[in-house]
């Protein structure tokens, strides 16, 4: 990690998740193969190898995305960081969630190797995490990234507020099953990864409706 020694605690912080959201999130959507894999490439990243998007448009989104986040990180008020995977009639297919909680009274200096090790283990057990997601068509597929924010974003909070736009984003009526993928506690930041799908009788209803 870079030095980052005029930044306060919460700025400092905020500039580690993103950095790896953006590796995460990346890691996700390799994962899902939905992309060749050429599409990708190997990088180096708190010690560990992984991919990075070769694509300049897919590269620049996930970037983006989740660089426009930091200075609301940085003032608490992200909830939730999703990796929404949705079919053609933007009814989601599943959902991988990033709880964050980041302290904003907490005062010392981030430890930066408690916040790698924490991390690293973290993106361990994401790239074995597969078994829990369901295959999904690269044809009748996509997915975006989905922000969660306590307050709706104003212009007065900056040039990247004007960027998150709400999405249209169908939402399931019954409660979604969640299976725990990773979580991790090192001050002054949480996080919780988790997945969501669709109950078994929203699955059920929806292809009777089909038929």
């Amino acid at each position: 990690m870079d030095q980052r020694d005029n930044q306060s605690p919460q700025g400092e912080t905020a500039q580690i998740l993103v950095e790896f959201l953006e590796v995460a999130i990346t890691s996700i959507v390799y994962l899902k193969g939905l992309y060749p894999s050429g599409a990708f490439e190997r990088r180096r990243y708190l010690n560990l190898v992984v991919h990075r998007a070769r694509h300049p448009q897919l590269r620049n989104y996930i970037h983006m995305s989740v660089s426009g986040l930091r200075s609301f990180i940085e003032k608490g008020l992200i909830e939730r960081v999703a990796v929404v995977f949705f079919d053609m009639e933007n009814v989601p297919l599943e959902r991988f969630i990033f709880k964050l909680s980041v302290n904003k009274s907490y005062g010392s200096k981030v430890e930066d190797a408690d916040l790698e090790f924490s991390l690293q283990s973290f993106l361990i057990k994401l790239s074995v995490s597969q078994p829990l997601t369901s295959a999904l068509s690269q044809v009748d597929c996509r997915w975006e990234i989905v922000a969660y924010f306590q307050m709706l974003p104003q212009a007065d909070m900056g040039s990247t507020a004007a960027l998150w736009i709400p999405t249209d984003t169908k939402q399931w009526q019954q409660p979604p099953l969640i299976s725990p993928i990773k979580s991790m506690s090192s001050e002054p930041l949480n996080v919780q990864l988790y997945l969501e799908h669709p109950s078994l009788s929203k699955m059920t209803n929806s292809k009777v409706q089909h038929l």
